[in-house]
């Protein structure tokens, strides 16, 4: 045991040749995965959330998507007695007349969410499960209402949500984001557009001011933001390599420099616990593969708080 911790000891103190390989070995992995994801020049704190000028605030209209998902989308939290009838007729046979509570999962729910997004208190995609957020929506619906605050729903909320709301479209059903679009940018109101929120995080392909179609995005950390502005597609290719941190980029529209619309394997696996060095990440591939096919050289790029 002495030898065996004496030839350690040397190993360490004099700097070995494995010693030093091994090293080496370990700092260009520590390289390759800070390279990661990206467009522009490497920087440290990129999984920071995009900077905002000073003079604004903080963006609220679009939360990480990956907390919707834990606050609100996970049937592991369901009590097991919490299911309940699809039927909006506002009877139940559950105790006090109880319609949906947390843990209901059914396409009630999702019209629940639907119509409380129509009038402001939902600022999610529908998602058919009744979670915390669920819950706090329909808490402030029953306050604005002079209902008891209760969180669940009963024949008599449900019947004022109805009258204060309308059939949910499918679109609203099913939105095309996780994120709500917010009002366009008047720049994205005229010709073909890429109009890409800050605010709300998401990219909507306008064509004559009509939302053609919409995705989610990300953007550079505050160390290397993505440029505002407005700017033109200069070059598309459907495969592509960075050149500076060799990682794929496919589906990518260059718009600014070495900044482009692309989808990033990154953002579809950590959302948005991760950034971009600069580019616009997309995680629908499906979704961006049917624009990048209609998106033209010198079409229109927005990018705007």
């Amino acid at each position: 045991m002495r030898r065996h911790t004496s030839v350690l000891k040397r190993t360490v103190l004099t700097g070995s040749a494995p010693s030093r390989a091994a090293l080496g070995r370990t700092a260009l992995a520590a390289v390759a995965i800070a390279l990661a994801a990206g467009c522009t020049a490497p920087s440290p704190g990129d999984a920071k959330s995009p900077a905002r000028p000073a003079a604004a605030a903080s963006p609220s209209k679009a939360p990480d998507a990956s907390a919707d998902q834990v606050t609100d989308s996970t049937p592991s939290a369901a009590p097991p007695s919490a299911s309940a009838s699809s039927s909006p007729s506002g009877t139940s046979d559950k105790p006090g007349g109880v319609l949906m509570r947390e843990g209901t999962e059914n396409e009630q729910v999702r019209e629940l969410q639907a119509r409380l997004r129509q009038i402001g208190h939902f600022h999610r995609s529908p998602t058919a499960f009744y979670g915390s957020m669920t819950s706090k929506a329909v808490s402030a619906f029953q306050k604005k209402s002079g209902l008891p605050e209760t969180g669940t729903v009963d024949g008599t909320t449900w019947t004022r949500l109805t009258g204060a709301s309308r059939k949910p479209t499918a679109d609203e059903l099913r939105p095309a984001t996780t994120n709500e679009l917010d009002k366009p940018d008047a720049r994205c109101l005229k010709g073909r557009v890429l109009c890409i929120s800050k605010e709300s995080r998401t990219l909507a392909w306008m064509i004559d001011g009509k939302v053609v179609a919409a995705m989610d995005v990300r953007f550079g950390s505050e160390n290397t933001p993505t440029r505002e502005g407005t700017f033109n597609v200069g070059w598309k290719a459907k495969e592509w390599t960075s050149t500076i941190y060799h990682t794929p980029m496919p589906y990518a529209m260059f718009f600014s420099g070495g900044q482009a619309v692309h989808y990033s394997a990154d953002f579809a696996a950590r959302g948005y616990n991760g950034a971009s060095h600069g580019c616009v990440n997309v995680r629908d591939k499906q979704k961006l593969a049917q624009v990048f096919a209609q998106v033209q050289k010198g079409d229109k790029v927005v990018v705007h708080w």
